[in-house]
């Protein structure tokens, strides 16, 4: 099966974010009693296989993408990771402003990708 690189790099990217987003965010709810260095140590140990799947998403994507796009396309992820993981994780409540970054996003992503 020959997966387009924009997807396979979208999808090692998106695996990518859910670590990071964990080993930035997670240490808030889960470790806010323990000294900082505990939350730094396990975040580094959660971002370790972050790298090892956004080293090779990058690597692959910069076959067909320039390095614009390739950021673009990174910080579309980190949204679409991001509120989901706020919302249900976290337990914070949606709001309007999520529509509103993201709409802005979408505008940096059809200037980044046209032809």
């Amino acid at each position: 099966m020959n997966i387009p690189v924009i997807w396979q790099t979208a999808i090692l990217l998106g695996l990518s974010n859910v670590f990071m987003t964990f080993a930035w965010y997670a240490h808030l709810k889960h470790l806010n009693e323990k000294p900082w260095w505990v939350a730094a140590l396990i975040s580094w140990g959660i971002a370790l296989f972050e790298y090892l799947i956004q080293v090779p998403a990058n690597r692959i994507g910069n076959t067909e993408l320039s390095l614009a796009q390739l950021k673009i396309l990174q910080e579309v992820i980190t949204l679409s990771v991001f509120v989901p993981f706020v919302v249900f994780y976290m337990g914070q409540p949606l709001k309007l402003d999520y529509l509103w970054a993201a709409l802005c996003i979408l505008g940096a992503v059809f200037f980044i990708f046209r032809s």
